[in-house]
């Protein structure tokens, strides 16, 4: 089995070449409304007493003219209709504060979703995707669900009450002026439905251009350092000022739709005025209806208008937010690792002497994901490389003896990183198998797996936060006194006495308050705290001078007694005293045995040994 999509994807460097995406339906919008249907059920209710209070409003207004016109005593006419107003304001305030209420939930709620949903995907989307793009998604996209609620949606329920109330009132007042008025709202209904799709589609463009552009802001910031050394900083400007010239020009394309949209409402009142005031007027004369009537007439047409401007309010927010929607799913809708996993039978380990084997295995990696090299200290500073050369192992077959230390050496791009990949679990074989004590690791849960491994990467990770943060990642339950003799282990003594913080003291973002070798040392430390039964170092050395590199392998020894140990090295100190060490070339295995052993037997290794192991 394989989780790695054998299907080519669009390259994540690649641009200009989007399709409009997967776009959601107003179902998808459910259930995000039906989450908070209890309050949206008040807000109904509320929305049918402002309804009833609002109808009954033109209803008193033409008592009151009526009752003047004969002369006769207002009496409760008057204070009943304050009374009306007063209501309706206040109903009004609530349903305006449970509606942004609700709007903020329902973002909360399709925020959680994303985040529980990325964090659980496999590595392969990863390698295809922006992370910019994805912190587009849980920012910017679903603040437009907030806009369903707060600009129309639930509102033009209520209005929708006032339309259908104020068309029967009108109805009843005169059947002839309601038939030109509708006659005027057809025409303004049919334009709306007619650009809506195309709102929906500019929509996703924008922002699919906000995603690029942060991005492209994501990206400039992480190598803030190499943009600043390089004298890239107006090219990087330009480049990001690029992206944002192009989501502000489909946020135009967006606005001239509304533009359209908005005014349709507007016309259509003062359109339908004009026809009740004349033909009204013209009735007056001829006694078909009072004065008092056509009062009340154009009292209901204002409420007959206001709601449609509500609908077709609603229509643009929805028709937005199923755009940014559609994004969303399209993270929501991608299966998670345990989800792969679903249709597997868990297997408990077995008892086999080799802690990890591989058997015949091939990987490939999917078309235009970025892929882990190893790195040459004295031509390169960078740890990953686009995939062009996409199998990447072939046929590779070794085993690590539990207990003992297996060193892989070999050029870059061996696929030394790789097989540690395999063995998190990160991705599966295309072919072949990975075991641990004589079973397929696919037949493992992955987090119990990945609870018997600790794995340093080669390019040191730290997270923004503080020591302790980083040291009980992996370690939660850790005290602090064994947090502090991990970092004297990997001589970090002097980075903790820094600050009066002590293992509060922040590493800042990506730990930019520390060196490179600190950085290691402490994505070191952060692994050896944890003590799995299994250590896999990738590089761990590698920005180390000759004392904290052998006060390291100090403590990688002592906490890697009874434990096994997969390293890769490019320093020969690091690696002659392996129990045993694999020799990789252009992903296959040359060479198995111990340093004496592979000197005499295998060309590669001899010629890496001469230099020292440094490619």
């Amino acid at each position: 089995m394989s989780t790695a999509p054998q299907t080519p994807r669009r390259s994540p460097f690649s641009r200009g070449q989007k399709d409009d995406g997967p776009r959601a339906s107003f179902r998808q919008l459910l259930p995000y409304l039906f989450e908070h249907k209890k309050v949206l059920s008040v807000v109904i209710g509320l929305s049918i007493i402002g309804a009833a209070t609002s109808l009954a409003q033109p209803l008193l207004v033409s008592q009151v003219i009526t009752v003047v016109q004969k002369g006769q005593v207002l009496g409760g006419l008057v204070w009943a209709l304050v009374g009306l107003v007063i209501l309706s304001a206040l109903l009004s305030g609530l349903q305006h504060y449970l509606l942004q209420r609700t709007g903020t939930s329902v973002v909360l709620s399709a925020r959680r979703q994303l985040v529980r949903r990325m964090l659980r995907l496999p590595i392969s989307e990863f390698d295809t995707r922006r992370t910019g793009d994805l912190v587009s998604r849980v920012g910017s996209d679903t603040t437009l669900l907030y806009a369903v609620l707060t600009q129309g949606l639930v509102d033009a329920v209520g209005g929708a009450l006032i339309f259908v109330g104020a068309l029967i009132a009108m109805l009843v007042i005169d059947p002839v002026l309601l038939g030109l008025t509708v006659l005027v709202i057809a025409v303004s209904v049919v334009t709306v439905v007619l650009l809506s799709g195309r709102i929906r589609v500019a929509s996703r463009k924008q922002q699919e251009r906000v995603g690029d552009l942060a991005a492209s802001v994501e990206r400039a910031l992480g190598a803030i350092r190499t943009v600043r050394a390089s004298n890239a900083t107006d090219r990087e400007t330009a480049s990001i000022e690029k992206d944002a010239v192009g989501a502000w020009e489909q946020g135009i394309s967006v606005a001239k739709i509304s533009a359209l949209v908005v005014p349709i409402a507007g016309i259509a009142l003062q359109v339908s005025l004009l026809v009740v005031l004349g033909v009204g007027g013209f009735r007056v004369a001829s006694g078909a209806i009072t004065i008092a009537n056509l009062v009340a007439f154009i009292f209901f047409l204002f409420m007959l208008i206001m709601p449609l401007g509500q609908a077709f309010g609603a229509v643009t927010s929805v028709n937005q937010a199923l755009g940014a929607l559609g994004r969303i799913q399209e993270i929501i809708s991608l299966k998670s690792e345990a989800e792969d996993d679903a249709a597997i039978e868990p297997a408990a380990p077995g008892d086999s002497a080799a802690a990890i084997s591989f058997d015949d295995v091939v990987f490939t990696y999917p078309a235009g994901a970025v892929a882990p090299t190893s790195v040459d200290p004295s031509t390169s500073s960078g740890t990953e490389t686009e995939v062009k050369d996409l199998t990447v192992l072939h046929g590779v077959s070794f085993t690590a003896p539990r207990g003992q230390r297996t060193a892989l050496v070999g050029p870059s791009g061996a696929g030394k990183s790789t097989i540690l990949a395999l063995i998190e679990r990160f991705y599966d074989p295309t072919a072949g198998v990975v075991r641990i004590a004589g079973v397929d690791i696919r037949a493992l849960d992955r987090e119990a797996l990945r609870a018997q491994i600790g794995y340093v990467e080669q390019d040191a990770p730290v997270l923004a936060g503080t020591l302790r943060d980083n040291l009980t990642l992996g370690a939660p339950n850790a005290t602090d006194a064994e947090c502090i003799q991990v970092l004297h282990d990997v001589n970090l003594t002097e980075v903790l006495e820094r600050s009066p913080l002590g293992l509060g003291a922040a590493v800042g973002e990506e730990g930019v308050m520390l060196s490179g070798g600190e950085r290691q040392r402490l994505a070191i430390a952060r692994t050896l705290l944890a003590a799995p039964p299994i250590l896999l170092l990738d590089e761990s050395t590698s920005s180390l001078d000759g004392l904290n590199e052998q006060l390291l392998r100090e403590a990688i020894d002592a906490v890697a007694e009874n434990r096994t140990l997969i390293v890769i090295a490019h320093r020969l100190s690091t690696v002659v005293d392996s129990d045993q060490i694999v020799v990789l070339e252009h992903g296959r295995v040359v060479g198995v045995g111990t340093h004496s052993e592979l000197v005499t037997t295998t060309p590669l290794y001899r010629n890496l040994a001469k230099h020292q192991l440094l490619v």
